[in-house]
């Protein structure tokens, strides 16, 4: 097992903010070059990593060319990458080059390399991988630093990536670009309440499939499939001490059945709190329920009328033309008697 390094932990501090444009330009950047095929795309991320919050703000593509069979066998066009540097420093000279960036979706063997010739660019390059296929749940980023792994056996170190935490972030100028980009996109006919349900999905299925990741996790530690890490475990016990302590201390009969006929009378105001809201949300749903079922009986019953004086009107307007008839060939059978 190895132990994390001071520059791991250095990085470990540190978030990646990426900007929506980052998003669509790579988006874009793969749509026209490997677009229906496995190949992926790499390009240039510029920002500021001058603080533990990197800013990802602007990104260019950039030739990029290996082999399907030899992940060891690329090429990239440095000659590119200078003069297309150059230009951007003239637009805008805060947004310097901090990394680079490739549609993955995962690490590839070769990433070390290519790393490796970004530090001609900058001391520690930022590697973005962007998933430019759909997802249903998270974001689409992924974020890493290649540092040194130091063996405790005595080995020779060895260069890895370290996963970064990152974010999408965008400023005021540019989130009204994409409100509006994503109005396009929207159902019109969906209100406000219904967007914030499934945001609040969506978010629900993110926050599942983590936790499914965690225990994944600690199930294989306690097999012994995997070496106990004890950054990450120091993380997650972090994670569980900042829950808030639900768990009420009102116990009927001694047996522990939580009585939740008086919550106002539990002594952890948290759990009293949780539960008159939840109970008045779930009777506010209930209620709306009951009113939804009552108007759809009411519509039916209305629609069954309407149909029923539908039917006798059609049923006594075939009456009378049968009158009608039946009198008109009375009145032709007589006109022939005389």
């Amino acid at each position: 097992m190895s132990a994390p390094t001071a520059s791991e932990l250095t990085f470990l501090s540190k978030t990646v903010s990426v900007s929506p444009l980052v998003l669509l330009s790579v988006v874009d950047h793969f749509n026209r070059v490997a677009k229906d095929s496995k190949k992926r795309v790499v390009g240039v991320i510029l920002g500021d990593n001058s603080t533990d919050l990197i800013k990802v703000t602007n990104s260019y593509a950039i030739p990029f060319e290996e082999d399907e069979k030899n992940p060891s066998v690329w090429f990239l066009d440095q000659n590119f990458i200078d003069s297309m540097g150059d230009m951007f420093k003239k637009i805008n000279a805060k947004e310097k080059l901090i990394g680079w960036y490739h549609s993955g979706p995962k690490l590839r063997p070769s990433d070390l390399k290519i790393n490796d010739v970004f530090k001609k660019y900058t001391s520690n390059p930022l590697l973005l991988i962007v998933d430019v296929q759909p997802r249903e749940v998270g974001i689409p980023t992924d974020a890493y630093f290649a540092v040194d792994d130091i063996k405790n056996d005595g080995s020779a170190a060895e260069k890895t990536f370290v996963h970064v935490p990152s974010l999408i972030e965008a400023e005021e100028a540019e989130e009204i670009g994409v409100e509006h980009l994503l109005r396009d996109i929207r159902d019109q006919a969906a209100g406000n309440l219904s967007l914030r349900v499934t945001q609040t999905y969506q978010s629900l299925l993110g926050l599942h499939q983590k936790l499914k990741e965690i225990a994944n996790y600690l199930d294989k530690v306690y097999q012994k499939k995997l070496p106990i890490n004890h950054t990450i475990l120091g993380k997650l016990q972090n994670v569980f001490n900042l829950l808030p302590n639900l768990s009420n201390s009102n116990l009927v009969g001694g047996e522990g059945v939580v009585d939740s006929q008086t919550p106002s009378q539990s002594s952890n105001p948290l759990s009293a709190a949780f539960t008159i809201k939840t109970n008045d949300e779930l009777m506010i749903v209930y209620i709306s329920t009951l009113v939804r079922a009552i108007i759809a009986f009411h519509d039916l019953i209305e629609n069954k009328l309407e149909n029923k004086k539908l039917n006798e009107k059609k049923s006594s307007s075939e009456l009378e033309t049968g009158v009608i008839s039946l009198l008109s060939n009375e009145e032709k059978g007589e006109s022939t008697q005389e």
